[in-house]
């Protein structure tokens, strides 16, 4: 499958709708967030469209831009959602049958990482999450 060119870059008629940011005068900060947590028990598991309604709007308050988007649902109901930010990705995995999500979560610069996870962990309900952060890259950059 082709991919698509960014959001400023040569050719993209979309250039002006999310803010390009000077190149940052050193290394830019590379960490991945996952949160593993439970589904709300007594609720149906969600589905794409309640996936990415609360992606999107936890990725902007953290300040982050998607520019795009795409899921696939399973025939048990499990969802992958995967959004392409300005700032990198977030993914989110479901598993209904086992009553688990996961999320992914990795940031190359300005986003609050941080708030976009408890934000989500907020608007789906999640119990027992558990947050970490991974600095990426190599030693020192």
């Amino acid at each position: 499958m082709p991919g698509k060119l960014a959001p400023g870059r040569p050719g993209d008629a979309a250039a002006a709708a999310v803010p390009v940011r000077p190149a940052a005068a050193g290394p830019v900060r590379k960490e991945l967030w996952t949160v593993d947590a439970s589904l709300p028990a007594a609720a149906p598991a969600p589905g794409a469209a309640e996936l990415d309604s609360a992606a999107v709007t936890a990725v902007r308050a953290g300040g982050g831009h998607v520019l795009d988007s795409s899921h696939v649902v399973f025939p048990n109901g499990a969802v992958t959602l995967v959004l392409i930010l300005a700032e990198s990705h977030l993914a989110i995995h479901t598993w209904p049958e086992e009553n688990l999500i996961a999320v992914d979560l990795f940031s190359c610069g300005a986003i609050d990482a941080e708030r976009v996870a408890g934000e989500l962990v907020t608007a789906l309900r999640l119990t027992d999450a558990r947050v970490r952060r991974v600095e990426r890259g190599a030693a020192g950059r």
